[in-house]
């Protein structure tokens, strides 16, 4: 990998992190997206990854796209690789953990809802102000309705309103909500839970959940009884779990 000059990166213990480093409010330029995506691309063929989780330094966790970079001239490039971000978050097969702090605005929000998870400090705030200059968030139109429902959605990017994380947990597009100083610590124990499990299974589960979107229930389940029976129930790791619990011990997984 590259050297950074927008992001910081680390791995441990099957967790990559991701913090977002452009003083001073993270607000993303086309060199930063395409740093990102970069680092996306890397992860996508790692094998032992269990979580990702994309933080960020500062003040702000992301206030947002560069208003310069959506100037005709400018825009094709910047949604090529601002809709890459989504296509490569999406392309990973284990859970993604946005840990919003701070400003989380317009782009910014939309990359905190691209991924799997938002845990939000109660301080977080959350919007998509993009109409105030005349544009759509084209992300958010696409991703928001099936999270808050197209009512809210219409909402969220029509009045540009500015959001609690009490609020955004209230309308389903967080998931959890820490206070300031306890924020670190529930972060790490999400992904200590998450870290946990075999990387194989993690992705597995990850798989069964999508494989029954847009399906009908009984079509749904049937797809993923189908993959518990024919594809989980063949792996080593699962047969780990079952003897490791028979005999009282932790399970040491293979990854297999």
């Amino acid at each position: 990998m590259s050297e950074l000059q927008f992001l910081k990166f680390e791995k441990a213990n099957g967790a990559a992190r991701i913090s977002l480093a452009r003083p001073k409010h993270n607000v993303l330029n086309l060199d930063m997206m395409k740093e990102l995506n970069s680092v996306l691309e890397s992860l996508c063929s790692d094998n032992e990854l269990k979580c990702l989780v994309l933080l960020a330094e500062g003040k702000s966790w992301c206030a947002g796209v560069e208003v310069a970079d959506h100037k005709p001239e400018c825009a094709p490039g910047m949604i090529e690789h601002f809709d890459r971000i989504f296509e490569l978050l999406d392309r990973l097969e284990v859970p993604t953990i946005a840990a919003v702090h701070g400003a989380c605005l317009g782009g910014g929000m939309e990359l905190a809802i691209g991924c799997d998870i938002v845990v939000a400090s109660a301080a977080a705030k959350f919007g998509q102000p993009e109409i105030k200059l005349g544009f759509f968030p084209p992300y958010a139109a696409a991703r928001l309705p099936e999270m808050v429902g197209e009512s809210k959605a219409i909402e969220i990017c029509t009045t540009g309103r500015i959001y609690s994380a009490r609020e955004a947990l209230e309308m389903g597009f967080v998931g959890k909500v820490a206070e300031e100083e306890k924020f670190t610590e529930t972060v790490n124990g999400m992904v200590e839970e998450i870290c946990a499990a075999s990387p194989l299974i993690i992705r597995m589960n990850k798989r069964a959940i999508r494989m029954a979107r847009g399906c009908a229930p009984r079509e749904a389940a049937r797809k993923t009884n189908d993959y518990f029976l024919n594809s989980l129930m063949k792996t080593e790791d699962t047969l780990e779990g079952i003897k490791s619990f028979e005999e009282k011990r932790k399970p040491v997984w293979k990854n297999k």
